[in-house]
């Protein structure tokens, strides 16, 4: 992605209204909203999308199949024809400057904003299983939304490393008959849970696994530690999802454990439905936040976030400006009765500001054109 403005001490200081960290679906999406809001926005990206392997975006209305890029591509291109800017670079951290934020990038570089949009996503932390990180994405998967339709009627393995082991092969029988749950390091199944699997006709490998074998760059199985060869088209795992955010600590913004059926998934930032965190100003969208959610959903999210920033600018002008007009009328020279405002054309002279006083404004200099308080 080539940036369409830099990031440098040296630059003359530029305060954007919003600064996106992360430009995926979630940032992407955020920015246009608060772009077609003639906000000024400023997209920073290193440019790492968590699905880059991925042959395409599923399960997205209207863009199925996508390839990543493609779709990225397409979102900077609609963000740009809304006046948004971008800078390629990596955050090193982000701190309180004022009443807005100071974001320093890895190289240096430093540029303000009224608020924050944190859209990093995660990192996939996969089993130490050789063989498998090089095919992550391809023949290693781990979500059947995502992915079950391409590997479907194929001789799918499971990798169990934890209590979610049995769940995760139920789940992939659905796509196809032949599925197998090698039990690695994962727990020994229960008997109802041996009944389960047996009813749905999935095999249980016991042992450990030692590696993923490939040939001409496909799975071509499963080598146990004892051995044995299990042929294997497609491999399930479950990857510990890691929110990146530690870039957020200088705000005292940590990220949290997420659980899901009592187990710990991994890491996220803790923000509610429309994005906001614990910390004013800072609002959180996608998988950073939500670790589950699929390309669709963290696009969804981006624009809720957007929304929700927007109206609290909105709110903060506002406020700014009442201050300034009560500001104005305090300043202005003293008149004994306010509603004897005859000979003055100018309204600020009335002193202190009110509802009634404005009303009485109205009545005296606009009469029968006013629209009055």
């Amino acid at each position: 992605m080539e940036p369409t403005v830099s990031v440098h001490p040296s630059q003359d200081e530029q305060r954007y209204d919003v600064v996106v960290i992360g430009g995926g679906a979630a940032g992407l999406s955020g920015a246009l909203t608060l772009g077609r809001a003639l906000r000024s926005v400023l997209v920073i990206d290193a440019g790492e999308p968590r699905n880059a392997p991925a042959d395409g975006v599923h399960n997205y209305l209207g863009r199925e199949g996508t390839p990543p890029g493609e779709l990225l591509a397409a979102g900077r291109g609609e963000v740009r024809r809304y006046g948004g800017e971008f800078v390629a670079g990596r955050v090193a951290t982000a701190e309180r400057d004022g009443d807005g934020f100071r974001v320093v990038l890895d190289d240096g570089g430093e540029v303000r904003a009224s608020r924050l949009l944190v859209t990093t996503g995660l990192v996939d932390e996969l089993p130490e299983v050789p063989g498998l990180a090089a095919l992550w994405g391809s023949d290693v998967l781990h979500c059947p939304y995502c992915h079950g339709w391409e590997v479907r009627d194929q001789a799918v393995g499971v990798l169990g490393t934890g209590p979610a082991a049995v769940h995760q092969a139920l789940m992939w029988r659905q796509w196809t008959k032949s599925v197998t749950l090698f039990l690695h390091t994962a727990p020994e199944p229960g008997d109802e849970e041996y009944e389960q699997l047996a009813a749905r006709g999935i095999g249980v490998v016991d042992g450990t696994v030692s590696a993923l074998e490939s040939e001409n760059g496909r799975l071509a199985g499963v080598r146990l530690e004892r051995g044995t060869l299990v042929p294997v088209q497609a491999m399930v795992v479950a990857p510990r999802f890691t929110a990146r955010a530690g870039f957020l600590g200088a705000l005292g913004l940590e990220a949290s454990a997420q659980e899901m059926n009592g187990m710990v998934i991994g890491t996220r930032i803790p923000a509610d439905l429309t994005g906001r965190t614990a910390v004013p100003g800072v609002w959180a969208a996608g998988n950073v936040t939500e670790l589950t959610e699929q390309v669709i959903g963290s696009a969804a999210a981006g624009l809720r976030a957007a929304a929700a920033i927007n109206a609290d600018l909105t709110a903060e002008e506002t406020r700014a400006a009442v201050e300034a007009r009560r500001a104005d009328f305090s300043d202005a020279s003293e008149i004994s009765d306010p509603s004897d405002v005859s000979g003055l054309s100018d309204v600020s002279y009335v002193s202190g500001f009110s509802p009634e006083a404005e009303r009485r404004v109205s009545e005296r200099v606009l009469g029968s054109r006013r629209h009055g308080l």
